[in-house]
């Protein structure tokens, strides 16, 4: 039972200036680094855990929070203005962000974006602080069977992304899988399609893939057909109408239902230690667009698009809290950062942390929602100077946004190889676009390929090649139900269309 006088306590320690600023330089931080692509508020996470050692628990905690949420709003705005996502969560995002701002409506994509990510954040802080315990005893329960179930029906929802070539579709994500075979075996850690490059030891990086394909490709891409004339990247109408450069409450409130669902999807999958925010933006995004009465405005700059994806990818934040706090597993790799700033701290997450640092932990937790409302405020803001960026001239803007991309990356490991790797996946992104392969599947199939792969292994070993022992893993079996009837809907859409 929480004591009333501890949860006071350590409230009335959050909200204090001290606090406060550091909240506000976190957020400030993350929104800068998330916006520059390649680097990431996991990279500056990194780097400020060191700095942190000087600062008392509650301070330092609330920092390396807020460069975490602020990441992932700053991640959002070059993916809306030019189509290149600064976090590889935030692919998902310039679906309908990219295509929004080309109408001419830049600042009402990132609006919504904002509006959606504090309101996915904040929903999984709701659900930290009340139900973190039993949330975290569900997750731990999901042993190899359960995982392996849960990354098949992701599948079978992602299908819902392949469009009108199935074939194309999966072969997309067959090759996504391949990719993510290269490096060490995660059974047995023997090497695999390495060639001899001792770098690929641990695979590609995800970081190098995923800008390669979905950042760097559209840069080279436009380079290629620039003009001469100097045009800005976005067109802004000089007497652009209000409802153009606002989101209304009623066109807020017309995604609630879109918001909650993505807040679910991204809360649940967050709790589950290893499943990240990229997976969870995709699959709210697939789930909303197939639930939609009209899902043929996905891909055109619809606003339940974007609220999809970023309510979803925001509300793992939160729950990526939830293993940490109460098992102390680290649901993610910002996650096992802030562990490492506990450990700093002299303090070791796990069941008896709010028997032993309860007002901490309620400290952190008034802290969380401080800066939520913290991002949204300095988001405002930082709207009006990032649209004044993007009307610069395209040649600058691109040449600028490629060189961020190759220093991100660089800087994300120490070696050119990646750099290297970085352009391979670029110009294999230009090829499967030109064909009409979707890159969106490859990257979340090799998002998701090591994971699956091991889930499988182990599997295999549980059920001793027998698919009558399912019976013994009913969520498993639940989950594989979900996935065919998925399918089986699917095709019936597919043979009405």
């Amino acid at each position: 039972m929480t004591d009333p006088g501890t949860l006071l306590l350590g409230i009335s320690d959050a909200f204090t200036l001290t606090n406060l600023l550091f909240v506000l330089a976190g957020i400030v931080t993350g929104q800068v680094v998330g916006a520059i692509p390649g680097i990431g508020p996991v990279m500056a996470m990194a780097i400020a855990i060191p700095f942190t050692f000087v600062l008392n628990p509650l301070a330092a905690i609330a920092f390396l929070v807020g460069i975490n949420k602020g990441g992932l709003v700053g991640g959002a705005i070059p993916a809306i203005l030019i189509n290149v996502p600064g976090t590889p969560d935030a692919a998902a995002t310039a679906l309908d962000g990219y295509p929004l701002a080309r109408q001419g409506k830049p600042q009402k994509a990132m609006k919504m974006a904002l509006y959606s990510s504090v309101t996915g954040d904040t929903f999984s802080d709701v659900v930290l602080i009340t139900v973190s315990a039993p949330l975290a005893i569900v997750a731990l329960k999901m042993g190899p069977v359960e995982i392996f179930a849960l990354m098949v029906f992701a599948f079978s929802i992602i299908a819902g992304l392949i469009g009108s070539s199935l074939p194309k579709g999966i072969a997309a994500g067959a090759l996504g899988l391949l990719c993510a075979t290269v490096g060490l075996d995660p059974e047995h850690s023997t090497p695999r399609l390495i060639f001899g490059h001792f770098e690929l030891y641990d695979g590609f990086p995800l970081v190098a893939v995923a800008i390669g394909m979905l950042a760097v490709s559209e840069i080279l891409r436009r380079l290629a057909v620039i003009s001469r004339q100097g045009l800005p990247v976005i067109h802004l109408p000089e007497e652009q109408p209000r409802e153009d450069r606002r989101v209304g409450w009623r066109e807020y409130w017309s995604c609630r239902y879109t918001l909650l669902r993505g807040g679910c999807i991204g809360t649940v999958l967050g709790a589950i230690p290893g499943v990240g925010s990229t997976a969870a933006a995709f699959i709210s995004y697939a789930a909303t667009r197939h639930a939609s009465r009209e899902p043929d405005q996905f891909g055109k700059g619809t606003l339940h698009g974007i609220a999809a994806t970023e309510s979803a990818n925001s509300s793992v934040v939160g729950a990526n809290l939830i293993p940490l706090l109460t098992l102390g597993i680290p649901g993610s790799v910002s996650a096992a950062l802030l562990i490492s700033a506990f450990m700093i701290q002299g303090i070791q997450p796990g069941p008896l942390l709010f028997e032993e640092q309860g007002r901490l932990i309620y400290g952190l937790f008034g802290a969380m929602i401080m800066a939520n409302i913290t991002n949204l405020a300095v988001g405002l803001i930082g709207l009006r100077l990032w649209t004044r960026v993007v009307r610069a001239p395209e040649a600058s803007i691109f040449s600028a946004a490629l060189l961020l991309c190759i220093v991100g990356v660089y800087l994300s490991t120490g070696t050119l190889f990646v750099v290297l790797v970085m352009f391979c996946f670029a110009l294999l992104g230009i090829v499967m676009q030109a064909f009409g392969y979707s890159t969106v599947i490859f990257i979340i199939a090799f998002f998701l390929g090591q994971r699956f792969e091991l889930s499988l292994s182990q599997t295999l070993v549980i059920l001793d090649g027998n698919p009558a022992a399912l019976v013994n893993h009913p969520v498993a079996l639940l989950l594989l139900t979900f996935a065919f009837g998925v399918i089986a809907w699917y095709g019936v859409q597919g043979r009405r269309e």
